[in-house]
Parts: C-alpha cells; sequence; structure tokens
C-alpha cells in the first residue's frame, strides 16, 4: 500500500529560551523534503491528557513555541513530536519535563535612554511573549564612567519603571547596562545587555 514506516523525530527537547519555553527536534532519518509535524503537551497535574496546540499542527519547521499555548506557568509540562508524510506517521517522541516558572531563562533588555538638561531617563524593554506580560519581571541597572571599574548600582526595578538619574554633577562619558531579573523559587538573572554610552555635560 506504499506505506513508508517513519522513523522517529530525533533530538527532540524541551528548552527555555529569551522568556519562551520552545520543543525543537530535529527530522528523523530519510526523511523526505515535505514531511509535516504535529506538537502536543500534556501537563503534570493532569498526565495522560495530551492538549493540541493548534498552531503546531501539520508543521514543517522543526521548532513550537509553546508558551502562550501552556494552561499554566507553574507545573511542569513536557511535549511530544511525531512526523507525518502522506498517510505514514512516525512514533510519538517526548521531551522532558520542564516548568516555566522555575526554567525560565531571562533574555537581556534593550535599554532606551532619553537624555535631559539635568537629567537622564533609562528604561527597559524586553522581548517577553505577551501571555507573560503580567509576571513580575524586573530589572538591575549599572552605571559607570567609560574605562572605570566603579558602577553605581540600581537594583530591583519594575519592567515598567523608568529610572531617573540626576546628571548635574556627572561630565563625560558615561555607560549603562541592565540585565532582566526573576525571583522565582531562586533570583534569576540574563546577562547583561551591551553597554550604552552617551557623553553628558560636555561643553563645546
Amino acid at each position: 500500500s506504499g506505506h513508508v514506516q517513519l522513523l522517529p523525530p530525533q533530538n527532540v527537547t524541551l528548552l527555555s529560551k529569551d522568556f519562551a519555553m520552545i520543543l525543537t527536534w530535529a527530522p528523523g532519518e530519510g526523511y523526505p523534503p515535505d514531511v509535516t509535524y504535529t506538537v502536543r503537551y500534556e501537563s503534570q497535574d493532569r498526565l495522560d491528557k495530551w492538549m493540541k496546540v493548534a498552531h503546531c499542527k501539520n508543521i514543517s519547521r522543526s521548532f513550537c513555541n509553546l508558551t502562550c499555548a501552556l494552561s499554566s506557568f507553574y507545573v511542569k509540562v513536557r511535549a511530544r513530536v511525531k512526523a507525518v508524510w502522506g498517510q505514514s506517521q512516525s512514533p510519538w517522541v517526548k521531551s522532558q519535563f520542564k516548568d516555566y516558572y522555575s526554567d525560565v531563562e531571562l533574555a537581556p533588555p534593550v535599554l532606551t535612554l532619553n537624555v535631559r538638561e539635568n537629567s537622564i531617563h533609562v528604561s527597559a524593554s524586553f522581548p517577553l511573549p505577551a501571555c507573560v506580560e503580567n509576571l513580575t519581571w524586573k530589572y538591575d541597572l549599572n552605571l559607570w564612567e567609560a574605562g572605570s571599574e566603579d558602577k553605581k548600582k540600581y537594583e530591583g526595578y519594575f519592567r515598567k519603571d523608568t529610572v531617573t538619574i540626576n546628571t548635574t554633577a556627572l561630565r563625560g562619558n558615561y555607560c549603562f547596562s541592565a540585565r532582566a531579573r526573576y525571583e522565582s523559587i531562586s533570583l534569576k538573572h540574563s546577562e547583561f545587555s551591551q553597554p550604552v554610552c552617551v557623553l553628558l555635560n560636555h561643553k563645546g
């Protein structure tokens, strides 16, 4: 009947990256180019109830962003994926369990600087999936004079907060860098963002 037994997808991994939970995999051996994949997930409080993921049904790419499909950010979940080609299907392959809340990996924020007469206003924006907007993301900000090791730290600002710094006493080239932070079971940080530097009170 022309049915081919598709081998299962390989390296099926649920990873947390840049505020998102993403299932990734690689094609099995000998897959035809037009094979598609379907993903489902289950949560630890409802085992054996595999939930469909509408935007990851019959897809040709080899990843699925599950963040906004999850019913809870505080329960461990795992996902599974199968390959489909015509009438043929591979076996499902499952990932390990992870939960967004304690496993989330943070990306550094993007800084916006607004220089005024005697002050500078710094705000941080995060590359967040819409569904996790209202979790309590915070950030830490460092300020230092270019070339100096001596950093002034501003810690624990809420994501939407703007930090206002009085610049009357600052002369020269000053740099800013920030990291995202999240207090779950333990305190987590992203890497610090690339420094952004500005010339302050430059006469001439």
